[in-house]
Order: C-alpha cells, then structure tokens, then sequence
C-alpha cells in the first residue's frame, strides 16, 4: 500500500496519507532517538572513532559511547533534542508520504509503468527534497541541540530557535540545505525504489508470509540507500554547526567548514577516507530500524484507515 496503485481498492485522501505518513514518522522517532545522538556525535568529532590512534577520542564505539554519554549527562541525554526531533518526524513523514503518492498517482495518470524501478526513485527523490525543504530549521535546531556539551548554550527548544535568529539571522536555519538535498533526493529515491524491489521479490517467493515485508524490506531498503550516502550525511552534520563551534570544545578538536566540498575534502584528507563514514554503524542500525519501522507502521495505519473508512 505504500505508493498509488490504480489496481487498488481504496484510495485514501490527502489528509489520511498524511496522518499514516505522520504517525509512522513518530513511531520511529521515538524508538531510534538513541542511535541518532550517537551517531550525531560520532560525526562532528574529528578525533578517529577506531583504530589504534583513539587515545584522544573521547568517543570509541557505540556501547563506549553510549555508556559515557549516560555516566557524564544522564539516560535523558539519549533522548537530546527529541521534541524538536519529534516535530521533524511528523512533519517530514506526513509531507514525504503524502507527495509520495501524489506523484505516483501523477506517474500512473502520465502512463509510466507505476511499477517500473525508476518511477519509484524519481518519485522518492522528489518526495524526500520537498519534505526536507519544509523540515530544515527543525534539523538545525534538533542538531545543536545533541551537539551541544555542558554547560548548555541553549536551555532547550524556544531558546535555540530565538538565539539562532537573533544572532544569526533566518537563514541559519537553511544551514546545511545544499548537503540535505544532495543527500536526500538519492537517498529517499533508493528507500522507495528498493522497498518495491525487495517487497516484490519477497510476496513472489514468500506469499503466505507478507505480514512480514514490510518490516524485513524497509529494514533492507534503509540499509543500502543510507550506506549509498552517509559521507553526505556526515557533511551535512559538520555544517549545521558552523557558528556553533564554542558549544563543542569539550568534545575534541574544533574545525570551522567553509562549504560543502571543503568538509569532504578536509576530512578526507585529515581523517582518511574511513573518517567519511564515522558514526556509519549507528547510523546504517538506525537506518534499518527507522526505514522498517516507517514503512510497516505506514502500511498497517493505511490499512487501519481503509477499515474505518469502510465501517463507516
């Protein structure tokens, strides 16, 4: 049910899409939160995170992390910025699904093959950058909010968002936008188009075990779209704190970025190439819980909705 498809049923309205999109956007949040504090601290560090040169690190793995993050701020700390990050879940979930199938519908009236791989990508892709267009100034806030150490810069959620404008100005919160896009429209196409990849492989070769697709082949999806972009995830993270820099000294070595290029480049050169994938494990298990969760959540609240709708 993820996606139009003109061989259904029950179509559902705009505003029941993005109830489902919305509620499966929360659901996720909620579970995963912990892996997206550490994987965001694992990326703005510039200290290595493996290897025998960890000795300056103060992060070296995730239960390493996860443990010291615990034992110096409290359990709380693995929820940081979960409200604004909460906020973005709803958002971003309702915006992605709804234009998701708005423009599969479009495809399908077109007469492209509504099944068809690349359909499913550009599609995604499309989704994905009109969601994280509405969605950055939440990203900003969610970001600054886990990046910073004690004592805290900002008390909470009211108090970044006045800050950032009165000292930086709105478009402080488009920091990181080109990166975002870059990063989204590849990624966000990958999920889709692999979903429907993955999910018709399975109800081919397993049809009496579907209840199971969704969650198996979001899990998959997520796993190979996030792998496909992370060092642009990794950059995007870097920028989001530019200005930010005297909230994280506590943390390590601080770097000022002068663009998208200049944060590739610069952590290629002075952290390898492996440092391009920092914080990759959390990030590519949040991936595979938060993609699985999403689509499968997604799919039974539409088919939740289909049923009250018919009831009625």
């Amino acid at each position: 049910m993820v996606g139009y498809s003109p061989n259904s049923e029950h179509h559902l309205t705009g505003s029941q899409l993005g109830i489902a999109g919305a509620t499966s956007g929360a659901v996720s949040r909620a579970l995963t939160q912990p892996l997206d504090v550490l994987k965001i601290r694992f990326q703005l560090q510039v200290e290595p995170t493996a290897g025998r040169e960890t000795a300056k690190s103060k992060y070296r793995g995730v239960l390493q992390a996860t443990r010291l993050v615990v034992k110096e701020e409290g359990v709380s700390a693995l929820w940081k910025g979960h409200i604004p990050a909460q906020g973005l879940s709803l958002l971003y979930g309702a915006s992605q699904f709804y234009t998701y199938e708005l423009l599969t519908h479009y495809a399908c009236d077109l007469k492209f093959n509504p099944a068809a791989f690349w359909v499913h990508f550009t599609c995604g892709a499309l989704s994905g950058c009109s969601a994280c267009f509405i969605t950055n100034p939440l990203d900003v806030v969610r970001t600054r909010l886990i990046a910073q150490g004690e004592p805290k810069i900002y008390s909470g959620m009211t108090s970044a968002f006045t800050a950032i404008v009165r000292k930086e100005g709105f478009l402080a919160f488009y920091k990181g936008l080109t990166p975002s896009l870059i990063l989204i429209a590849p990624q966000i196409g990958a999920v889709f188009a692999c979903y429907e990849f993955f999910h018709d492989a399975w109800c081919s070769t397993l049809p009496n075990a579907t209840g199971w697709a969704p969650l198996i082949c979001g899990a998959m999806a997520g796993v190979c779209s996030k792998t496909l972009v992370y060092p642009l995830d990794l950059a995007k993270k870097r920028l989001q704190v530019t200005g930010f820099e005297h909230a994280r000294k506590s943390f390590g070595e601080v770097v000022v970025y002068r663009g998208l290029g200049h944060v590739l480049w610069r952590t290629a050169t002075k952290e390898g190439l492996h440092g391009l994938f920092k914080g990759v494990w959390p990030s590519v298990l949040k991936a595979a819980f938060t993609t699985g969760l999403q689509l499968a959540v997604y799919e039974q609240t539409c088919h939740m909705l289909v049923l009250m709708a018919h009831h009625h």
